[in-house]
């Protein structure tokens, strides 16, 4: 393995002690269930089921405690996990419930007055059973409210302050130095078991002088920012200037008539076809709506040469910054390029692609695309009016020179672990990066790191009091982030067994805190709810007339490290961040686009650093929760909502499609359902029972990986393309581009990804309906 142990000690100050050996305890779990009228469970004659892997599935919920003591309004009805089900009102559930157990205890009570003996008795066996509960639930309880309010409550926005203030302090911005940084910073704090790996990847890399744009019609020379450049000048670029490149793009020259092809869209598309010949033509393509691998894929379909890339003001939410701002961009959908699907590790083959498109591909400012447009002083007013190419125009001729160099260099991640005491076999992971696409002061990896650091410190500070998470704790820092998710996918692939195994969920710090002030969430369908409660605790908080906004929840695929374990693993995943409410309607994918930070932007968004405090707040509830709940916060009935959701209005989706659908919301709901409660009987409720539903649970999301995606798009179907599109991503794509086959295919894919999620819906069914002990 392409790593070293990094212990402390004889001097060195990156070698920590040995991993802490202590006898791990076992002690045994019991199913915790958020419906909150506990009731008995009937006979399940009628519910038989054959299984050959019996898979259980299931849901709950812990009781949640505000850090801040104050009251927080319950996000379910008092029914559970059935608020949003009864939303829809053309929906009826088959399944019925049973009487409340409230309505039976006053019926005991009385019994109890009239039957002074048998109340006695009856007292008896309580006390004794609930003496032996506590003595058996003494050590488990998840997330307990002291427990939470100390962690919270520890999370200050000084520290995170200081944190990230000492990041930058750093003079060396080598990756390894920063690396070792981090790694010094989490044993200081007494993280026992930190390990420091590091690949020899194949990067992408600006190469001698900045690549160029010259108008032949003017003659013209400008760099990619849109500031003219002199031929044997080029020695005042500015970093921002030197890294505004395509990472793995083609590299070479090309002179052609420049097309504007919009944003690439099958409309936009149809109409090129239907007017000209694109064969060896520069397209100017803005950014967003679609993931960019996607539209490059196209463009080179159809025969182009060359691609401009930018981003037209209207998406950019009235920062008029952005039209003198270069940019970069990664065309690497993830990982090393010369080690596909397995980590750059000594002895590996290695296949040398240093170039990931037959496309020279150049992003380009705003203002940049607006001469070559001929466009009006477009781009501003109100409504914002989008940039398309003048009809008076005529042709623009221009040629692309993009230099870009590739080298193999060493990429670094560090990894520390906080063993678990009950499960220590189940990882639960969070992750943040210290490498960045600009370097010096440009770097924005220090807010993420700075956080991760923090919630480090809250939890070993509970350690020392004798706690430990029921589930281990794996802290990740990511290095060759931006090119690709180099460093996350090169691990992921070298522990990959593990983690298919292992892996329970991820929570991301890629970019906590973005612009503006609003509470958003990433996460998939099955941590939804976790994510929406947690919102719910933080904007209570919020003041105003107008009232708190909704929590901000969606499972879109984005950039980041977040990738792996969403897109390669299927494991659900999480990330808290702070933007401007209105990210949700501007285009898709524009974080894809590498913009340069401000020296101290983190401070100039956040000068109180109480949106850092709140995210990490936050991110520490869910980590808490992933890694200490009996019964994992998975909701398989979110997946079905959600399924439901992204067929609704599709044109492809048939009638066979939708009752498979709706066959898995029934079973899902049953459940969950306060029917389907396991019964009062201790096989039921052992830790072995539950290891099996929390695996079920975990894998459920794997049924929906499908085989070799259109380029960009996630293999996990789940994740969504655009708020705008609630679509499955492949039916999405089949339907524009209009084959038969495509359709077919696609179609069969989804099938067979409900059903799979049916049939492991249905094995945990079966395992809380028959006793593994008893025939019967």
């Amino acid at each position: 393995m392409a790593y070293r142990k990094v212990r402390p000690g004889h001097g060195d100050p990156l070698h920590p002690q040995d991993p802490e050996s202590e006898e791990l305890q076992a002690p045994s779990l019991e199913l915790e269930w958020d419906m909150e009228k506990e009731l008995e469970e009937p006979g399940l004659d009628r519910f038989q089921l054959e299984c050959v892997d019996r898979r259980p599935v299931g849901n709950s919920t812990v009781g949640r405690t505000d850090p801040d003591l104050e009251p927080i309004q319950p996000s379910v009805s008092p029914h559970g996990r059935f608020e949003r089900l009864q939303e829809d009102p053309n929906y009826v559930s088959r399944f019925t419930r049973s009487t409340p157990k409230s309505q039976r205890r006053n019926y005991s009570c009385l019994a109890k007055c009239l039957l002074a003996g048998a109340g006695i008795f009856i007292l008896g066996l309580l006390i004794g059973r609930y003496t032996h509960s506590v003595n058996d639930q003494s050590e488990r309880q998840p997330v307990d409210s002291d427990l939470l309010q100390k962690v919270l409550q520890g999370i200050t926005a000084e520290e995170i302050q200081a944190l990230q203030r000492e990041f930058r302090a750093i003079t060396d911005k080598s990756e390894e130095t920063k690396a070792r940084s981090v790694a010094q910073h989490w044993m200081k704090l007494g993280l026992k078991d930190v390990n420091l790996y590091n690949y020899t990847v194949l990067l992408s890399q600006p190469g001698s002088y900045p690549n160029t744009i010259v108008d032949k019609t003017t003659n013209q020379c400008y760099l990619p920012s849109g500031e003219r450049c002199e031929s044997k000048d080029f020695t005042s670029n500015t970093e921002e200037q030197h890294l505004a490149f395509a990472a793995y793009s083609a590299v070479g020259s090309i002179e052609a008539e420049v097309v504007d092809v919009q944003y690439g869209s099958t409309e936009d598309f149809k109409q090129i076809r239907a007017t000209m010949n694109v064969t060896s033509k520069i397209a100017l393509l803005k950014i967003g709506q679609a993931p960019l691998l996607y539209k490059l894929s196209l463009l080179a379909e159809m025969g182009f040469g060359g691609v401009l890339l930018y981003v037209d003001p209207c998406e950019a939410l009235g920062d008029q910054t952005v039209l003198q701002k270069a940019f970069g961009v990664t065309l690497n959908p993830g990982g090393d390029p010369s080690t596909p699907g397995y980590p750059s590790v000594a002895g590996n083959y290695r296949e040398h692609r240093p170039n990931l498109t037959s496309l020279l591909v150049q992003p380009i400012s705003s203002s940049l695309a607006r001469e070559l447009l001929s466009a009006p002083a477009a781009g501003q007013g109100r409504p914002c009016i989008p940039f398309v190419m003048s009809l008076a125009s005529g042709k623009k001729i221009v040629r692309l020179t993009v230099g870009n160099q590739a080298s193999y260099k060493t990429v670094f991640n560090v990894i520390g672990y906080l063993k678990g005491k009950t499960n220590p076999d189940r990882y639960v992971l969070m992750g943040s990066r210290h490498g960045s696409w600009y370097d010096g002061s440009l770097a924005d990896w220090q807010g993420g790191a700075a956080i991760l650091t923090h919630i480090i410190s809250t939890l070993m500070m509970q350690t020392r009091s004798g706690w430990h998470p029921d589930r281990t704790i794996l802290f990740c820092s990511w290095g060759g982030s931006d090119p690709g998710s180099i460093g996350s996918f090169e691990w992921g692939e070298e522990n990959g067994v593990a983690l298919q195994s292992r892996a329970v969920a991820y929570v991301g710090l890629h970019s906590p805190i973005r612009t503006g002030n609003s509470l958003q969430a990433t996460a998939s369908p099955s941590v939804r709810q976790l994510a929406i409660d947690i919102l719910k605790r933080q904007q209570l908080k919020c003041g105003g007339a107008g009232g708190c906004p909704g929590p901000n929840v969606s499972s879109l695929q984005t950039p980041g490290d977040t990738n792996f374990f969403a897109n390669v693993l299927a494991v659900p995943t999480v990330e808290f961040t702070s933007a401007t409410a209105r990210t949700a309607k501007a285009a898709g994918f524009l974080p894809e686009v590498f913009y340069p930070s401000e020296p101290g932007a983190g401070e100039m968004l956040d000068p109180s650093f109480r949106l850092h405090q709140t995210v990490a707040k936050m991110t520490a509830e869910a980590l808490l929760r992933l890694s200490t709940d009996p019964v994992l916060p998975f909701y398989p009935l979110d997946i079905a909502l959600d399924i439901q959701n992204k067929l609704k209005d599709d044109p492809l989706a048939n009638s066979e499609l939708l009752a498979l659908a709706a066959s898995l919301r029934d079973s899902s709901e049953f459940f969950q359902s306060e029917v389907m409660r396991p019964a009062n009987d201790p096989k039921e409720r052992d830790p072995a029972h539950v290891r099996m539903l929390n695996d079920a649970l975990r894998d459920l999301e794997k049924s929906f990986l499908v085989p070799n995606p259109p380029p960009g798009f996630y293999r996990n179907i789940l994740y969504g393309l655009t708020a705008q599109s609630s679509q499955f991503s492949i039916l999405k794509d089949a339907w524009e581009i209009q084959k038969h086959s495509a359709v077919n295919q696609s179609l069969t894919l989804v099938s067979n990804a409900i059903n799979s999620a049916k049939i492991t819906v249905q094995c945990g069914l079966d395992l809380f309906q028959n006793n593994p002990d008893n025939s019967h």
